[in-house]
């Protein structure tokens, strides 16, 4: 079983910055992709950006790419969310989501993930 901690949600303003973390229990944290989504109100919970186990392969959403930065440190069961010059649509609650132990490549469908964090809000206005 694995446990999943978002933090570092909050209110910025258009073009700012925050950095979302995600604290994972366990020991086999680098052994398996992980994931961020969000979900805004009356939409799909989408794929924002994904790493795999290796740190070395990523993906990004189309609307994030450029601006946002996935990463994890596997030492420290952390991934992180670098979320640089904001816009009012990139609010949402923000998920991490871990894959099943043992599978590595990165993936960018949501019921691929076993596990999900809470969710912390992220707000984007002036």
């Amino acid at each position: 079983q694995v446990q999943l901690v978002e933090s570092g949600g909050g209110l910025v303003q258009p073009g700012g910055s925050l950095r979302l973390s995600c604290a994972a229990s366990g020991r086999t944290f680098s052994t398996y992709a992980m994931g961020w989504f969000r979900q805004a109100p009356g939409k799909e919970r989408e794929i924002v950006a994904t790493i795999s186990c290796s740190r070395f392969s990523t993906y990004y959403a189309d609307s994030v790419k450029g601006r946002f930065t996935i990463s994890r440190d596997n030492a420290k069961n952390t991934v992180y969310l670098q979320m640089n010059n904001m816009k009012p649509e990139d609010t949402a609650v923000y998920y991490c989501a871990a894959d099943r132990p043992g599978r590595c490549g990165y993936q960018t469908n949501k019921e691929e993930y076993d596990y999900w964090g809470q969710g912390t809000q992220v707000t984007v206005s002036s």
